[in-house]
């Protein structure tokens, strides 16, 4: 068994088996990281190893396309593609309620 952190998820740690995949984990044991992939959003899973990305399998060609190399460097994988040979420790930026973050509303214009 190894332990998973969810850092952002007030540091919640859970064990799980080897080759486990980090997306299905954080869904079943409720870990936190944000996904709407099955909506089309592919990527919308990327998160962070910051401890034990050597306990992580091989960068997929998929991650490759949805992420910088400087981001593969920085230890940024996508949770869904990502399955775990040893512990890690996981954090990924908060999505606001209600949306992905990524759209902002503009002020009415006064009638």
């Amino acid at each position: 068994m190894l332990d998973i952190t969810f850092i952002t998820n007030d540091h919640k740690v859970i064990s799980a088996p080897a080759d486990s995949n980090l997306l299905r984990i954080s869904l079943r044991e409720k870990g936190g990281i944000p996904f709407k992939c099955g909506g089309g959003l592919c990527g919308t899973c990327k998160c962070r190893i910051e401890e034990g990305i050597e306990n992580t399998d091989a960068v997929k060609k998929k991650e490759e396309k949805l992420l910088s190399a400087d981001e593969i460097d920085q230890g940024y994988r996508l949770a869904c593609q990502t399955f775990l040979t040893g512990s890690v420790k996981v954090a990924w930026e908060e999505v606001p309620k209600g949306g992905t973050g990524a759209r902002q509303l503009r002020p009415r214009a006064e009638a």
